[in-house]
């Protein structure tokens, strides 16, 4: 006959403090109760658990084998147990996140404001970086990239659906020196690149042609870390520039940029929330993954 679960929760409390009366008051009850419920599991396995003196407790052979396997799972129940009595908090205390520079509609304003005034006791902390690092490790709760660079142990969430990378230039610049009809053909033109630090090397535009991807290694004539100077340097007709359409959208509806090589800038899986494998998620993280799920994107 197989022991129930009290007796389990018991033994482990009595294996963690090493004494019975500690145990008897962590559970609310008397010593007495605890000492027979362990009596009891000892007779049902037919082999002692604890060595008892009058001075200390401590655990048999096969106490410790049963403490190891049994421990870790009351643990998890304890855990699980104090996340549901979480639920009936309120979000709050800081809620630090790393966000590419790039996602555009997570950045345009609306969706934080609208999240920061639905919950006023968070505290939002967002850093607008395209460094690559361990979110964790640095203390973040969460992060917002590219879902082809998320580490495969992340849960991630999708935030506005797909998006797409997109080459402009200004109309002055087309109407002076006209539009490549190929990628390939980027290289006779005045290219505005962007890099994501001063040591690292440009990055190379992302095409793609009869459903196989390429990129073209571009030679720029103006390399920034910055979209805002890459945007204004374009409209300025300084030359062709690439990067997410959600950057360029409003220009190009003023007609301050014109599309460029449309027919071989494919749609692809955008950005999202990631954030680390737990089995119990803060409150304030998942006010935040709920927002997200239930905010209306505009087009």
């Amino acid at each position: 006959m197989l022991p129930d679960v009290n007796a389990l929760v018991v033994f482990a409390l009595v294996a963690e403090q090493r004494n019975f009366r500690a145990a008897a008051d962590r559970l609310g009850v008397s010593r007495s109760a605890v000492s027979q419920t362990i009596r009891r599991l000892e007779e049902s396995l037919g082999i002692a658990l604890l060595r008892r003196t009058t001075r200390s407790v401590s655990l048999t052979e096969a106490g410790e084998r049963l403490h190891a396997e049994v421990g870790p799972a009351i643990a998890d129940m304890r855990a699980a147990l104090d996340a549901a009595q979480s639920l009936r908090d309120r979000p709050r205390g800081q809620l630090r996140l790393a966000v590419s520079s790039i996602a555009e509609r997570f950045l345009s304003g609306s969706f934080l404001a609208t999240f920061s005034e639905a919950n006023p006791e968070i505290q939002l902390d967002v850093t607008v970086t395209d460094d690559e690092f361990d979110i964790v490790v640095e203390g973040y709760d969460a992060g917002v990239r590219l879902g082809e660079v998320i580490e495969q142990d992340m849960i991630a969430v999708p935030v506005a659906g797909d998006e797409r990378q997109l080459a402009v230039c200004s109309p002055a610049y087309r109407d002076r020196f006209g539009l490549p009809w190929h990628p390939t053909q980027l290289a006779a033109h005045r290219c505005i690149g962007w890099r994501p630090g001063p040591k690292a090397a440009p990055y190379r535009w992302e095409f793609a042609e009869h459903g196989k991807e390429f990129r073209v290694a571009v030679a720029p004539e103006i390399t920034t870390n910055d979209m805002a100077l890459m945007i204004k340097m374009t409209v300025a007709g300084a030359g062709i520039t690439f990067g997410m359409e959600e950057s360029f959208r409003p220009f190009i509806e003023r007609g301050e940029l014109v599309p460029v090589l449309e027919d071989y800038c494919p749609r692809f899986s955008g950005f999202y929330l990631y954030y680390p494998s737990r089995r119990n998620i803060a409150p304030k993280l998942r006010a935040l993954i709920d927002h997200l799920k239930r905010y209306e994107w505009r087009p």
